[in-house]
């Protein structure tokens, strides 16, 4: 599953840069919808299936708008060769990127090994959950009773998402 995983990251790393430098706008959305997708076949991988419903969700809608506006607008960014400005901030760039990826190795040598969990938060939830919650299985008595409001917050996130979408669709149609 890491060789899955770290192949995937990789062409999701390669479909941002491929977007970053496309001078078709159509196609630097669809390689930002790579990424988003690459996501839900991550977050599949690492068996959380509410995440993966709401990033497909999410990021559906989202191309949908993306496309909709290039196809109104011109689909050619025009080119500006970088001044002296433009290299500096390539420059700053990368020394952001290699001082995060050098904050992310010194976070993540404390965690776990992959696949090896501890108990330290949710062994609450697990023993006696099903007395407390009165649910007769686990996960639906943790999402809904113990994580209600995060629930609720996914919920509202999904419903503005389609609320927008069926607004611009709607205007659009009125044209």
């Amino acid at each position: 599953m890491e060789t899955a995983l770290s192949i995937i990251i990789t062409l999701m790393i390669l479909g941002a840069i491929y977007a970053l430098h496309a001078r078709d706008l159509l196609s630097a959305v669809i390689a930002c919808g790579i990424v988003g997708y690459g996501l839900v076949i991550c977050f599949l991988l690492l068996k959380a299936p509410d995440l993966a419903i709401v990033q497909i969700v999410v990021e559906t809608i989202t191309l949908i708008i993306m496309v909709a506006v290039v196809l109104d607008s011109s689909r050619q960014e025009p080119f500006v060769k970088p001044d002296l400005q433009g290299y500096i901030a390539i420059v700053s760039g990368l020394l952001l990127i290699i001082l995060l990826f050098h904050f992310f190795r010194i976070s993540t040598s404390a965690l776990d090994d992959f696949g090896r969990t501890t108990l330290r938060m949710s062994e609450a939830y697990i023993k006696g959950a099903a007395d407390r919650t009165g649910s007769a299985n686990l996960v639906t008595g943790v999402v809904f009773d113990f994580r209600g409001y995060d629930t609720l917050g996914e919920a509202t996130v999904l419903v503005t998402a389609v609320i927008g979408v069926l607004t611009i669709l709607r205007i659009r149609g009125k044209k």
